[in-house]
C-alpha cells in the first residue's frame, strides 16, 4: 500500500481511531466500579454529614455508613411504605422533584446518634448557576431539624457556594417546619435585619441572595411531600411519652 497515498491515510487514521476508542473502553470500564463506589460513598457521607456525623481519620465511609444508618426506605406523599426496585440510594431525588407530590418516591434514611435517632430526608433544586442538593435531619417528634448539609455543583466561590459551610447550614439546627396548628410551614432565608415576625428563619449568604432564595424554594418543594410521614412521627413520639 502506498504510504503517500489518501488510502493509507483513512486506513491508518480509522485503525487508530479503533485502537484508542477500544482502549479508552477498557479503561473505563475497569475504573467504573471504583467511581461507583467513590460516588456511593461521596453520598453516604453527605448523609451522615446532616445528622453531624464525620468520618475520623483512617474511617471507613462504608462502615460508618453501616453503624449509623439502621433503615432505610422509601414513602410516598401519604407517609406510607411503598415497594419500589432498588433501595433510598438508588432514588434519583433530581428526577424526583420535577413529579407532582402524589407521584414522588421519597427516600427516607434512618441514623441512630448520641442523640437518639434521626430520620435523614434529601432536598434537591436549582442555585444561580446550577442545581443545589442536600440532606435534612429531623428528630424523631418529626417538626424539629437537628442537622442540615448543602453542597453545589457551581455556584460563585465565596458568595453562593457559602452555603456548603456550616456557617450557613448550622442556622437551620433546632427549626420547626410546623406552625403551633400543625401546618407545613417552610422555613424562611431571609436577609440580615429583616427577621420576619412570627415564622421560622435563617440568615442569607450575604451576596448570594439567588443561591439563598434557592434553597429555601428547594427546601419547600423537597419537604412538602414529606408532611404527612413526619406527622406520623410526631404521633407516633407523642404517643411513646405518655405510655
Amino acid at each position: 500500500m502506498n504510504r503517500q497515498g489518501s488510502t493509507y491515510t483513512l486506513f491508518y487514521s480509522l485503525l487508530l481511531i479503533l485502537v484508542v476508542g477500544v482502549g479508552l473502553s477498557l479503561v473505563y470500564q475497569a475504573l467504573r466500579p471504583t467511581q461507583e463506589r467513590n460516588i456511593a460513598d461521596d453520598t453516604k457521607k453527605q448523609i451522615l454529614a446532616a445528622a453531624r456525623i464525620s468520618p475520623q481519620e483512617g474511617e471507613s465511609i462504608s462502615d460508618l455508613y453501616a453503624a449509623h444508618i439502621s433503615e432505610s426506605y422509601i414513602v410516598n406523599s401519604e407517609g406510607e411504605r411503598v415497594d419500589a426496585s432498588g433501595n433510598a440510594l438508588d432514588v434519583n431525588v433530581a428526577n424526583q422533584v420535577k413529579l407532582p407530590d402524589n407521584e414522588r418516591e421519597l427516600p427516607v434514611y434512618v441514623c441512630s446518634t448520641t442523640d437518639g435517632t434521626k430520620y435523614i430526608l434529601p432536598v434537591y433544586g436549582a442555585g444561580l448557576w446550577g442545581p443545589i442538593w442536600g440532606y435534612v435531619a429531623f428528630d424523631a417528634n418529626g417538626t424539629t431539624i437537628y442537622g442540615a448539609y448543602f453542597a453545589h455543583q457551581g455556584e460563585t466561590p465565596g458568595l453562593g457556594a457559602e452555603i456548603e459551610k456550616p456557617a450557613f447550614s448550622s442556622q437551620f439546627d433546632g427549626k420547626k417546619i410546623f406552625n403551633t396548628e400543625g401546618v407545613f410551614t417552610p422555613i424562611l432565608i431571609v436577609k440580615q435585619g429583616q427577621a420576619p415576625a412570627g415564622a421560622e428563619y435563617v440568615n442569607a449568604v450575604s451576596g448570594g441572595t439567588i443561591t439563598s432564595q434557592g434553597v429555601q424554594k428547594m427546601l419547600a418543594n423537597s419537604l412538602l411531600p414529606y408532611a404527612a410521614f413526619l406527622k406520623n412521627l410526631s404521633k407516633t413520639s407523642q404517643k411513646d411519652e405518655t405510655e
